[in-house]
């Protein structure tokens, strides 16, 4: 299974997203929130060089002074996922060769900025979830409902609460 940033993020998130993710079953489309992504996506650092896909695996949302990357984010609400979405991407880079990378997460909307810096642990804890979502890949039905507050506002909430 080719593990894609998207997938760690969603490991993160919800894990039932994720086997939904795997098996091609995607609500995005008609999300709300989604859309709102895109046109931050859209409107925001727009002299950067955006959306860089590395062996259709990993999407860096930029890369600045050409050792930054950078992963834009709306909201606060799920800053774990992104931390460890942006740490997969080191992790990544770091087994094609490529060292020294620094990385941070953009959240345009509250003007702030954070460093994420990838530990020997860190590295650990990645390997763990990729043998996990792997093993998630493979269930022939989703994990169970985590009933977390940000269920409201996912795009999947139908199929898990309908």
């Amino acid at each position: 299974m080719n593990i894609t940033g998207i997938m760690i993020y969603y490991y993160f998130v919800c894990q039932r997203r994720l086997w939904y993710f795997i098996n091609q079953i995607n609500m995005e489309q008609n999300s709300e929130l989604v859309k709102i992504g895109k046109i931050l996506d859209e409107t925001t650092y727009t002299r950067e060089k955006k959306q860089i896909l590395i062996d259709n695996t990993i999407n860096i949302d930029f890369i600045k002074n050409k050792a930054v990357l950078h992963e834009v984010k709306k909201t606060k609400a799920v800053e774990e996922a992104g931390i460890w979405q942006i740490k997969y991407y080191i992790y990544y880079l770091e087994n094609k060769g490529v060292q020294d990378i620094k990385a941070k997460i953009d959240f345009p909307l509250l003007r702030e900025t954070k460093e994420v810096i990838l530990e020997d642990k860190d590295r650990e804890i990645l390997k763990n979830v990729i043998i996990h979502i792997e093993e998630i890949g493979k269930m022939d039905k989703p994990p169970e409902i985590i009933d977390s507050r940000i269920c409201r506002k996912c795009s999947y909430f139908d199929m898990c609460y309908v």
